[in-house]
């Protein structure tokens, strides 16, 4: 068995920490890494206490969600509450950082930036990190990866759709299938 790579483990983290968002509209993860370690996991959501998106609904303002904190926002304010030093460490994100928590970043010493997802990317981030030599690297989430029992289903299927042929099952058909198949396999 092949391990994964740390940036597939660190960016399945972060899908995992998305997972917990309260915000309707996006849901966010951030993982902030150190030498190799978790030092701060966050996603987008509202203060402590306060009213959720997934409760009252988004609070949109000039088309943004005031009501949350942003998944980056979070896990940054949870390495300063604990005093965890964020200098030269990395993050990686789900979705590209949008312009406040670029600066964020960029403000922490936080080196280089894993994401995912292209989202809303500005231009004026885009500048912002190269100007502050901020590395930017897209790692997307290779899903397949955390399914243990993925060569046995590709295989189970590629027999079902081989087996299907030769039964003079419609080629047609069967071209549909394996489509179909190649789709469930492949999406993000």
């Amino acid at each position: 068995m092949n391990r994964i790579s740390w940036d597939q483990y660190f960016m399945a983290q972060s899908h995992l920490l998305a997972l917990r968002s309260t915000c309707t509209r996006l849901m966010v993860g951030a993982t902030i890494v150190r030498d190799k370690r978790i030092i701060a996991g966050g996603y987008n959501g509202s203060i402590s206490g306060g009213p959720h998106c997934i409760d009252e609904g988004c609070y949109v303002v000039e088309g943004h969600c005031i009501r949350t904190i942003h998944a980056e926002v979070n896990a940054l304010l949870q390495c300063a509450k604990f005093g965890v030093p964020t200098e030269g460490a990395e993050i990686y994100v789900t979705h590209f950082p949008c312009v406040n928590c670029t600066k964020a970043i960029i403000q922490s010493g936080i080196k280089k930036v894993y994401y995912a997802t292209d989202y809303k990317n500005s231009p004026y981030a885009e500048e912002l990190f190269r100007d502050a030599g901020v590395d930017v690297e897209q790692v997307e989430l290779e899903e397949m990866i955390l399914d243990r029992h993925n060569e046995e289903k590709l295989t189970f299927t590629a027999d079902l759709l081989k087996r299907l042929a030769e039964t003079g099952y419609d080629e047609a058909e069967i071209r549909q299938l394996h489509e179909k198949a190649n789709r469930l396999y492949t999406s993000s």
